[in-house]
């Protein structure tokens, strides 16, 4: 399919409302961070349309209790993303055919941390952690043919993936510009996995779930967090429930319109249009989508993982 994708569905469509008349019997799927916010509802979603749903989490207590709040077949297994050994660990529990995997978990605008590796920890999460999840799962999504869903956001307008330095070794440390990078990673990784797996039947797309005032939010300070909000509401920008905030992701995850569309990024349930410049709330950078930076990306990710 070539062109720009629109659906029916918009801003203020819900999960719900998204997977309504989709059966899923007999699929499974996996929602990495589905405790809280829009993993919840994401998960949500998949069950009621009949999906086996796994919910991949770091806290598997508060997994345990979101899994019995939604019903349906869905059942709770450990992973912490910034930690390579629990991603390996969970790749290696994993068995049978997998349809549907949502990388959805993701930290935001931390203080300077860093993993034992010497990885910035956003970087290492959002990007690191689910590059070697979904590819570790990559042979149970070829089985069948799958759908891989990116969970990036409208931060990668502030910030390419710099390859000179994307562990903040050699520049000042921002929270900021840290998060925007690694949500830049999930595009790109969108963009050449869909390129590399194709022909295996698996497509991957990128999103913006919206604004959406969740747990993701903990590490921000809240006068800053209030003052960008006020900014971005002047700018036209209007915040989401958390069921508004993941209908992209299922849309992405089960619509029979996107059926064989990837390497794509979409926003209120429709491709997004190119970001010019004059916002930094839509639109996608054209640095996001450069098959190039995908390729290296994918290779300089390859290189760090092997070491």
């Amino acid at each position: 399919m070539t062109g720009h994708i629109t659906t029916p569905f918009g801003a203020e469509s819900t999960a719900a409302e998204v997977v309504a008349g989709i059966d899923l019997t007999g699929k499974r799927a996996v929602v990495t961070g589905a405790a809280s916010g829009i993993g919840v509802e994401t998960a949500r979603a998949l069950a009621s349309a009949g999906a086996e749903v796994t919910l991949a989490v770091r806290d598997t207590g508060a997994g345990r209790r979101v899994a019995d709040e939604i019903g349906g077949d869905v059942r709770v297994a450990r992973l912490d993303l910034a930690d390579q050994a629990s991603v390996a660990a969970f790749v290696a529990g994993w068995d049978g055919p997998l349809h549907i995997l949502v990388d959805n978990a993701g930290v935001m605008a931390t203080p300077e941390t860093r993993t034992p590796e010497g990885w910035e920890l956003q970087f290492a999460t959002n990007h690191l952690g689910h590059f070697a999840l979904t590819r570790g799962l990559h042979p149970f999504l070829a089985r069948e043919g799958a759908r891989v869903v990116a969970v990036s956001s409208s931060a990668h307008l502030m910030s390419p993936v710099v390859f000179d330095d994307i562990h903040y070794t050699d520049r000042p440390y921002d929270p900021w510009t840290a998060y925007g990078q690694s949500k830049t990673a999930n595009i790109l990784f969108a963009v050449e996995a869909n390129k590399r797996w194709a022909a295996d039947g698996i497509t991957v797309n990128a999103l913006m779930p919206g604004g959406i005032m969740t747990n993701l939010q903990r590490h921000t300070d809240r006068a800053q967090m209030d003052a960008m909000i006020s900014q971005a509401v002047a700018d036209g920008f209007t915040l989401k429930t958390p069921e508004q905030g993941a209908a992209t992701s299922v849309l992405l995850a089960t619509s029979p319109l996107l059926e064989g569309v990837g390497g794509r990024y979409f926003e209120d349930c429709g491709e997004a249009l190119p970001n010019r410049g004059d916002t930094m709330i839509s639109g996608v950078a054209a640095y996001a989508l450069d098959p190039e930076a995908a390729a290296e990306l994918w290779q300089v990710t390859e290189e760090t993982l092997a070491h």
